[in-house]
């Protein structure tokens, strides 16, 4: 699928996220021109089409208080990530888990998990949940509390023209 000039348009315009307001949608329709459902039927067709690979939610925890963010990982045998996976997943506290490729000899851990939270102790609890209740206490595992944060946007879908070469 290639994108036309109006679908060019609209990526430029949710290139900083949608608004946040009841509607974000209309909003951006009502910034490119178009109506409220060619909005969505085109990032649709765009999604469909992978021009979008998915459309998601940045959410700036520091500002809403949420300054002790944990990544907890585990060395969880292959054959069992999807069983605990989903065991995890029921958990209210966690925000997201998902399976990686180990990198061995110096990164063994294969299962994350993301705990946001407003107080390290608490944070700490939830983990201990999660090992006694889910039954993580017998993987390997290593707790990682953010230090310092980065930069959170959304995907840039204008390349920078190229360079010629001389």
């Amino acid at each position: 699928m290639i994108p036309d000039r109006i679908d060019k348009l609209l990526l430029r315009a949710i290139a900083d996220g949608l608004p946040l307001v009841s509607r974000p949608y209309a909003a951006v329709a009502a910034r490119v021109g178009l109506g409220e459902d060619e909005v969505i039927s085109r990032l649709r067709r765009l999604v469909e089409g992978g021009i979008i690979k998915r459309l998601g939610v940045i959410v700036r925890h520091h500002e809403l208080g949420y300054r002790a963010n944990a990544m907890v990982v585990w060395d969880v045998p292959d054959g069992e990530v999807t069983e605990v996976g989903r065991r995890v997943a029921a958990y209210p506290f966690v925000t997201l888990c998902y399976r990686r490729t180990r990198r061995p000899p110096d990164w063994r851990f294969n299962f994350y998990c993301m705990i946001h939270g407003k107080d390290r102790a608490v944070v700490l609890r939830q983990i201990a949940v999660l090992n006694w209740q889910a039954g993580l206490a017998r993987y390997p595992q290593a707790v990682l509390f953010s230090r310092r944060r980065f930069k959170q946007r959304g995907a840039c879908f204008d390349a920078a023209p190229a360079r010629e070469v001389a």
